[in-house]
């Protein structure tokens, strides 16, 4: 087999790039990198649509257009989901009611039950109600670092959309270095388009199925859960990220429900089961597909980097994995 030996400015690009990895993680820069790669992303496919015929100027005024469009989208994507973790009506409300609903379980367990468990399940059984209500009550109120997470999503978005520009800006040429880097940045775009994009996919078919059961399945039987909307929107953004997001809305609709009763708390928990089980397959057909890896590979990758990370660890953990793998495909080291 012929070996290819790599370039010092093409090794150089790879060093720089595990250092910006490491960087990003460990100062929290993770929505501002996600934000500027969305707006990238979503540029680049748009703009490849415009007509070949189209001169110079008009293929420039075009492009600024799309642009602008898609700041502003990201933008209000952005702006929805803090008004979802922050307002009065949003997430801290639905933390505050699962901590109420523990609550009240635990007082209504009947005391034969409760006599049974052991210590150690009642204290963790205290730790998450505890849990619960802190993370609400810092959710309500985050304060300057909302507004510094804010500034960086502008920030993340104005690089992004200079990016793509120099992109498509054919008439310059680029230094070597510069074109190892380049070569970088579109690999890691395009990682960041199969898996972010893919996972919406997923988390939109996930959410639909979701709503029904919750908004028309239920209240035909004569069943109303409180808070259903919050539900089905803590279903689309807990879903976007693999596996442990779906954990997280599962666990706060079956709690809900057997706040209700305890047979409804288990037809959440059986129909849930279903949906996730088709989940899982169509994880691995559109995610494991698009990016030509399994699904334990995937949540390997998890595991590791929010060991090492923590939770901007295991939120990044499948755009990194895919851009790794595609960068050592291109050497068929995989």
């Amino acid at each position: 087999m012929e070996e290819r030996i790599m370039p010092k400015t093409q090794l150089a690009s790879y060093l720089l790039a595990a250092l910006a990895v490491v960087t990003v993680l460990h100062f929290h820069l993770i929505p501002a990198v996600f934000a500027g790669l969305a707006v990238y992303a979503l540029t680049a496919k748009l703009a490849l649509r415009l007509p070949a015929s189209w001169g110079a100027l008009t293929q420039k005024v075009a492009l600024a257009g799309i642009i602008l469009f898609v700041i502003a989208l990201v933008s209000g994507i952005c702006l929805g989901l803090w008004s979802f973790l922050r307002g009065h009506h949003g997430m801290a409300n639905l933390l505050d009611m699962t901590a109420e609903t523990l609550d009240n379980l635990k007082r209504n367990l009947p005391e034969e039950l409760t006599a049974a468990l052991p210590d150690t399940v009642d204290e963790l059984r205290e730790q998450i109600v505890t849990m619960l209500r802190e993370h609400g009550k810092n959710i309500s109120s985050v304060g300057m670092s909302g507004v510094k997470t804010f500034a960086h999503l502008i920030l993340g978005m104005v690089v992004g959309s200079l990016a793509v520009l120099h992109r498509f800006n054919l008439e310059e040429g680029f230094p070597l270095l510069a074109y190892h880097l380049h070569a970088r940045l579109l690999n890691l775009a395009d990682a960041f388009d199969k898996v972010v994009f893919a996972q919406v996919k997923i988390s939109a078919l996930n959410t639909v199925l979701t709503a029904l059961y919750l908004a028309v399945v239920l209240p035909l039987l004569g069943v109303h859960l409180p808070m259903v909307t919050l539900l089905i929107l803590l279903t689309f953004v807990a879903g976007l990220l693999p596996v442990v997001g779906n954990l997280i809305s599962n666990f706060t609709i079956v709690l809900i429900s057997l706040g209700v009763s305890p047979m409804v708390g288990v037809a959440s928990l059986v129909f849930l089961v279903l949906i996730h089980k088709l989940e899982y397959f169509t994880n691995a057909r559109i995610v494991g597909g698009e990016v030509k890896a399994n699904v334990w590979e995937l949540l390997t990758a998890m595991l590791v980097m929010e060991a090492i990370f923590g939770i901007a660890g295991l939120v990044a953990s499948p755009v990194v994995y895919a851009w790794l793998k595609s960068e050592l495909r291109a050497y068929r080291l995989v």
